[in-house]
């Protein structure tokens, strides 16, 4: 049967999965731009503290999708710094919807703000760890690996954790940024990355591996999040003296999995006396969703046994 023509990746919202098989190497670019402006919305952030929760969302992007996840993957800091929390989900596709990521960020805004202008990831995080949890929805177990945040950044403490977990080499990049638009209230913030990785079975040489991360760690910021740069064409400006096999993008959306009852579920739990210290004045609990902003109303006969 004849091939299948290739389409383009779109502008954004997207995995585009990538090969080098004659280095023995596999990769994945991510752009977003809808799902992360939606993602990093719910939450008004300092710019710096939303460029570090935009670079999550790209990582998460990338991890989930090369694991082909059934079910549910998280990347999460915790840290001393002003940016002590940053939380995203990656949820894998399944009938009638397409894979999705939402985003969480918390950070002291005095404490950032006493950074000055343009705080380096260092300062703004300080010391901590990233943890990254599979959780498939059947069959398999969950799986939790957890390494020390880099003083460098995201990308950098994800290669630890793939030098660790996997003894693979790999090397990341990562970029988030805001556009601003006149009239706007917010900046509207788009991320991107890219991975190149050593694959298990592959024959790697050392000094195409040296020269190609190094080819990668060239990309620029606006390149990732330019939604006017076809990722192929990224893709050729890097890579096209190792023929480079693009395979078809990946659509990504926000997705919030929230849900009412089962935020009931888990207020049942509670003893009586301590759900009626969380409600209103008209009996009801209302639950904000950090990543979403909505709001859940729960009855009380919804947590009525």
């Amino acid at each position: 049967m004849p091939e299948k023509p290739y389409t383009p990746a779109p502008a954004a919202d997207f995995v585009l999965p990538f090969d080098l098989p004659a280095a023995g190497l596999r990769g994945r670019l991510v752009r977003l731009d809808a799902a992360s402006a939606r993602a990093l919305s719910a939450h008004a952030l300092p710019e710096a503290a939303a460029r570090a929760a935009g670079e999550v969302l790209a990582l998460s992007a990338i991890l989930g999708t090369a694991l082909k996840l059934d079910g549910r993957l998280t990347v999460q800091t915790k840290s001393n710094g002003p940016l002590d929390l940053t939380a995203c989900d990656y949820y894998g596709a399944e009938a009638g919807r397409a894979a999705g990521l939402r985003g969480f960020a918390r950070a002291d805004d005095a404490r950032v703000e006493a950074l000055g202008h343009a705080p380096g990831f260092a300062a703004l995080a300080g010391e901590g760890s990233l943890a990254i949890t599979i959780e498939p929805r059947r069959g398999a177990q969950s799986y939790q690996g957890i390494v020390a945040l880099s003083p460098d950044g995201i990308a950098a403490s994800a290669e630890t954790y793939f030098a660790q977990s996997e003894q693979l080499p790999t090397a990341i990049r990562l970029a988030a940024a805001p556009l601003f638009t006149p009239g706007a209230k917010s900046a509207h913030w788009r991320a991107g990355g890219i991975m190149l990785q050593a694959t298990p079975e592959g024959r790697r040489d050392e000094d195409d591996w040296e020269r190609l991360s190094l080819f990668l760690k060239t990309v620029e910021d606006f390149e990732l999040v330019d939604t006017a740069l076809p990722a192929e064409d990224l893709l050729w400006r890097l890579f096209h003296e190792d023929d480079v096999r693009v395979l078809p993008a990946e659509p990504l959306i926000f997705r919030c999995d929230c849900s009412g009852d089962r935020i009931a579920g888990v207020l049942k739990s509670y003893p009586a006396a301590d759900r009626e210290g969380l409600a209103d004045a008209d009996g009801i609990i209302r639950a904000r969703c950090e990543f979403c902003g909505r709001v859940h109303e729960i009855a009380p006969a919804q947590l009525a046994l």
